[in-house]
């Protein structure tokens, strides 16, 4: 989750590559000669990295360099978890569901996600899996109409039922349904 962030006196180094408020390099120094460059400019000395010898510390405000790290981190987390889309279609979904089913992936599609299309089948339902994969196939043939799609992943049996994935496709030359 969030690392920590060593600043002023936390920092166990001996000597640090300073970099001052504006970007600009002062080069490698002692631990002393940069805290002092820091309270001299009023500002914390933060170190950014310490994957390197010796770790790369700046001179800038300690809230709003945490804050920044933050709010980065935060829109790493949502565009992992962002990617991927899940449309579920039931054994007796009615052409009507279908539809309403076929605008929601149009709207994922617009704002970029890859769509998991499930099947689950209960009971007796799972020994007509043909039938099911004719209700994917239909539902596929139906949002072609609206957007060209490519097929990430076929039809695929699992233990719950059928899925797969689909995305929506840049070039018009991508497989069709058939």
């Amino acid at each position: 989750m969030f690392k920590r962030i060593f600043i002023n006196n936390l920092i166990r180094a001996r000597e640090v590559r300073l970099i001052d408020k504006d970007g600009k390099q002062l080069g490698v120094l002692r631990l002393e000669d940069a805290l002092r460059k820091a309270r001299e400019a009023g500002l914390d000395l933060i170190q950014v990295t310490q994957k390197i010898s010796p770790p790369v510390c700046k001179i800038g405000d300690y809230g709003k360099y945490a804050y920044q790290v933050k709010k980065k981190e935060r829109k790493q987390k949502q565009q992992k978890s962002g990617e991927l889309k899940s449309i579920r279609l039931r054994f007796n979904i009615s052409p009507h569901d279908m539809e309403t089913r076929v605008k929601a992936a149009e709207k994922f599609f617009k704002k970029g996600y890859k769509i998991k299309i499930e099947m689950v089948l209960r009971g007796r339902e799972k020994r007509l899996s043909d039938f099911a994969r004719q209700k994917m196939n239909q539902f596929l043939e139906i949002l072609q109409k609206s957007t060209t799609i490519k097929i990430e992943r076929e039809i695929k049996r699992e233990a719950r039922g059928l899925t797969m994935m689909v995305s929506q496709s840049q070039n018009h030359e991508d497989k069709k349904i058939t």
